[in-house]
């Protein structure tokens, strides 16, 4: 055991620490800020090579207005943002680390209006001002690191219980940390995102509205114990209580 202890701190040394914005969370991650920018923006325009670029001019034009309200909100002048309307049915939106966001047509029927639709565009820049994507690399690499220390030692000491092992470890580093830690992030990208649709000037209680929209969409999600994402019902009830906590400053 003290051989997978001495492992772990070699791992987390390794990294770099840092807090989140907003939130202050402590968080451990392996690549610089720099590095995760260039390879944010060598996938950002890689995708844009064979994405559908959106014609609509009026719809284009409104996400680059509601993203650029959300970026100057951000105050994170490293960035070098830029928005894009994609042509694809899909209910989804991203943004790359370095501020390279993509939204879906598929997602304008589900926001009703510029807040609900600031509501994803925030949520989705959240999860690279927080460095949600290199964390997880990291944590992953932690993981990894582990299971090799463990299976070292199993070798030497136990190797009729190594396969063993690793079938109980895929399991339970999946239902009992990745995934959580999946939901954990979606929760403070919902957190930060509150924050910044206010300090852009939008109207926060329509942030519960969108979920509800999506929840009305999709009344067959997985449970949330086997997704990355937390129930809607969870998610709405939380930021409920974000927008209370921000209306009580």
């Amino acid at each position: 055991m003290k051989f997978l202890y001495l492992t772990l701190i070699a791992l987390l040394l390794s990294g770099c620490l840092g807090k989140t914005p907003v939130t202050g969370r402590s968080q451990v991650v392996f690549m610089s800020a720099d590095e995760e920018n260039a390879v944010g923006a060598k996938g950002y325009h890689e995708f844009l090579q064979t994405a559908k670029i959106s014609t609509n001019k009026a719809q284009t034009e409104r996400i680059q207005r509601i993203g650029n309200k959300i970026a100057k909100a951000a105050k994170r002048p490293d960035f070098n943002w830029e928005f894009n309307l994609v042509e694809d049915k899909q209910v989804n939106a991203w943004c790359m680390p370095g501020g390279k966001v993509v939204v879906y047509t598929g997602i304008l029927a589900m926001a009703k209006n510029d807040d609900q639709l600031a509501t994803v565009m925030a949520h989705e820049v959240s999860h690279a001002l927080a460095r949600h994507g290199a964390e997880r690399m990291s944590h992953q690499k932690i993981s990894s690191g582990v299971q090799q220390a463990a299976n070292l030692l199993l070798g030497v000491t136990a190797p009729e219980y190594t396969n063993a092992f690793n079938l109980a470890y895929g399991v339970g580093t999946k239902y009992g940390v990745m995934l959580p830690y999946g939901r954990s992030h979606e929760h403070e990208a919902d957190e930060i995102g509150i924050h910044l649709m206010h300090k852009a000037g939008y109207n926060i209680h329509e942030a519960p509205k969108f979920w509800q929209n999506m929840k009305a969409a999709n009344p067959n999600a997985p449970m949330e114990f086997l997704s990355t994402h937390p129930s809607d019902d969870n998610r709405i009830q939380k930021i409920s209580q974000i927008i209370t906590s921000i209306e009580k400053k």
